[in-house]
């Protein structure tokens, strides 16, 4: 990735990140009642860390359409809210069982496990409160159509679905046609919301949505071959967690199946895929190029 596409996409994160971190602080406010310790629960999961990958890529995709850095900004918030969600629930011990999420500990270590699933529970609910107001966008069909996309993508026929296909990958041996539709229900769906979010708040017609389509298609596979290639050659503490969990499972991943070398191979092949899908847009598309570069280059 060349030094100057890494460093508008770091800069661009560390902005996004911010923003995202001062939205959570408003819409969570410590009450003063017996509710005190979920909202802790969801701060705790919610502020500070990650890579805020998600909201970025739905700026980046807003800018595609000159979309209100707020309207940006409440969607991205949305989806990093179901993203959170996710890890939270993710970590537990009747999931994935982990002590460490970002760097600290794991939200149902740092409370219990019941304020944990209540907690991400509410990160669930509060997305999609944040899509249905008024504030998100002042067209309701809009807000609907945001509503049934992101909702789409975080149940059975995406996120969770790939999430339910990844628990039964200990107890069955995955092809590779198999562990690429679980990513892409796991990892990809949500990434596919996040670009097709901007072509629904820009009203775009469904037949000018397939490049859009193709690029998210191809980042989200790139990037959980990147998270299977940090899973074995990573460093845990620039992670943030655990490695190499998926091999002592016994999970069939992209470099099981391929190897160290091919899994690099297709990652960079779908990265230049995905990059061809914007050729009808020009400088506005940076930083959604630079991003899909970053996705396979990252460390974390």
């Amino acid at each position: 990735m060349a030094g100057g596409a890494g460093a508008l996409v770091k800069a661009r994160a560390s902005a996004v990140a911010a923003e995202i971190d001062k939205a959570f602080d408003r819409l969570l406010p410590l009450p003063d009642d017996p509710r005190r310790r979920l909202y802790e629960a969801m701060r705790y999961a919610a502020i500070g860390g990650g890579k805020r990958l998600r909201p970025l890529l739905v700026q980046a995709t807003c800018d595609l359409f000159n979309i209100s850095r707020d309207c940006a900004l409440r969607v991205g918030l949305a989806v990093e809210c179901i993203h959170v969600y996710s890890l939270v629930h993710d970590d537990l011990p009747a999931m994935d069982d982990d002590d460490m999420r970002r760097g600290k500990l794991t939200t149902h270590k740092a409370f219990d496990e019941a304020t944990a699933i209540l907690a991400g529970d509410c990160l669930h609910d509060l997305a999609f409160e944040i899509l249905a107001d008024e504030e998100t966008h002042p067209d309701p069909f809009v807000r609907v159509e945001l509503v049934t996309a992101l909702a789409r993508a975080s149940g059975p026929a995406g996120m969770a679905g790939g999430q339910m296909m990844d628990l039964e990958a200990e107890n069955a041996r995955f092809d590779l046609a198999t562990v690429t539709r679980l990513q892409t229900l796991k990892t990809g769906a949500l990434i596919s919301f996040c670009i097709d979010a901007a072509a629904i708040v820009a009203r775009l017609a469904p037949e000018g949505r397939r490049g859009l389509h193709g690029y998210a298609r191809d980042i989200g596979l790139a990037f959980q071959i990147a998270d299977d290639l940090l899973d074995v050659e990573g460093d845990p503490v620039l992670a943030g967690k655990a490695l190499g969990k998926d091999m002592a499972a016994g999970k069939e991943t992209f470099v099981s199946l391929l190897g160290v070398d091919r899994a690099r191979e297709q990652a960079a092949l779908l990265v230049a895929q995905s990059k061809a899908h914007l050729h009808g847009f020009g400088a506005e598309a940076d930083l959604l190029r630079a991003i899909a570069d970053y996705i396979v280059e990252r460390d974390r």
